[in-house]
């Protein structure tokens, strides 16, 4: 009998423990967040830097970072809730925010200029020559797409004179480039250079044109903030270590960007940096002109869009936090 009840005990002290442990990994474990990003860039490289860095793991999140098209797709997937947070041009949420679903918000910006560049096969030298080509863009509406626009107005040819071929992202518009699908392609660093190395050149250098646009954004849905406002804070945090990093250490920046962007050319890769790292915000700094620019796009065909301010699609508060809490000082060594 006594040894029954010591079984009968030590059996309940077990089921107890489990219950227990259970529960206690359940209090510790990191907290899930699903992120996607449009483009295999180095605009959009921070959650990449956060997962390889362990920058994720030191905020207890678990983040699958997955890739989505730009376009439909992902603007779909943030719209729907598959994904949480995304790193991702403004133009995404721009439409349906105008339209009236104010839900999707704006809480970081990563890059607030174009550095877009239109590259072209050796016979196309000058802007005027692209009238009646065929141009490689990702997607009708992405950011190359939008940049294409701009630089094209600014040479004074209407985008009604040249056909746009979505080619789907950077290495494929590359790839149609190569098998002549397209006469010019629409593309950024690093892939432009491998371009160049290729034996194509610049028709029109983006850099230079400084178009305002919030190219690369931190976007989340105000529901998500009711609801995990704590958790998207130390997202945000882990975001503005990954930032720092990518502007002050080469050397773990150019691993991370090596490994994704699948190049091993050092010269390659300081090349692009050089280009790029000049157009991203530092402290994750959200500029009105670039949101104002979308808005503007979409105007024509959206006419509620000028009734849209910048402002409205903003939620600044984990910038103002890290701000005041002196976070950013203290990760960029400032007192």
């Amino acid at each position: 009998m006594q040894t029954n009840s010591f079984l009968k005990c030590a059996s309940l002290f077990c089921v107890g423990l489990a219950i227990f442990l259970g529960h206690a990994a359940q209090l510790f474990a990191a907290d899930k967040l699903n992120l996607i990003y449009t483009a295999r860039v180095m605009s959009q490289a921070y959650p990449w830097m956060a997962q390889d860095l362990g920058l994720f793991k030191k905020y207890d999140l678990d983040v699958a970072v997955v890739f989505v098209t730009p376009g439909a797709p992902s603007v779909a997937a943030i719209l729907s809730g598959d994904s949480e947070v995304a790193v991702i041009g403004a133009a995404s949420i721009t439409r349906p925010f105008v339209q009236g679903n104010r839900d999707p918000v704006f809480i970081g910006g990563i890059k607030s200029l174009l550095t877009h560049s239109i590259i072209a096969k050796p016979d196309i030298t000058r802007p005027e020559q692209l009238k009646g080509k065929r141009i490689g863009v990702s997607r009708i509406g992405s950011n190359p797409h939008y940049f294409a626009v701009q630089a094209l107005r600014h040479f004074g040819i209407d985008s009604r004179e040249v056909s746009y071929i979505q080619a789907g992202g950077a290495p494929e518009t590359l790839a149609a480039l190569v098998a002549q699908g397209i006469d010019a392609a629409v593309l950024t660093v690093p892939t432009d250079a491998q371009a160049l190395k290729l034996g194509y050149h610049y028709v029109i250098y983006g850099p230079d044109l400084k178009i305002a646009y919030a190219a690369t954004t931190i976007t989340t849905r105000r529901t998500i903030i009711a609801k995990r406002g704590p958790v998207i804070g130390r997202f945000m945090r882990a975001m503005a270590e990954a930032a720092k990093i990518m502007h002050t250490d080469k050397d773990l920046t150019f691993k991370v960007l090596g490994k994704y962007l699948r190049i091993d050319d050092r010269a390659l890769l300081d090349a692009s940096y050089n280009v790029e790292i000049k157009a991203l915000e530092p402290r994750l700094a959200l500029k009105l002109d670039g949101i104002q620019s979308t808005l503007d796009e979409i105007a024509p065909t959206e006419p509620r869009a000028k009734t849209v301010k910048p402002q409205e699609m903003i939620d600044s508060r984990y910038l103002d936090e890290m701000e005041k809490s002196g976070f950013f000082d203290q990760i960029w060594g400032r007192k």
